[in-house]
């Protein structure tokens, strides 16, 4: 789902300030308080490009979770938590760009 308000202000420069939380209630205002008129289709077409990074938080096992891996490695001679880390890497890669 797209983050309105963050696509507004990465889109249209000119915007300093956004009101509403749908597309029919939201109104852009620029610094001379002047209503933009928000191109719609970019806005519902843009991607975040921090999205992969949420993207891996969900994913990662927690902290706790991960030093129990490190330590049954490092006691089991094994790469669990590498192997995790690389998996959650690979399935949500960093946009190249």
């Amino acid at each position: 789902m797209v983050d309105f308000h963050k696509a507004i202000f990465a889109l249209h420069t000119n915007v300093t300030s956004v009101n509403g939380d749908t597309q029919d209630t939201i109104t852009a205002l620029d610094a001379n308080n002047n209503t933009v008129n928000i191109d719609w289709t970019k806005v519902n077409a843009w991607v975040d490009p921090d999205q992969y990074k949420y993207d891996r938080q969900q994913a990662y096992a927690s902290i706790e979770e991960q030093l129990d891996m490190q330590y049954w490695d490092r006691v089991n001679g094994t790469s669990i938590w590498k192997e995790h880390i690389d998996a959650v890497k690979t399935a949500h890669p960093k946009p190249t760009e």
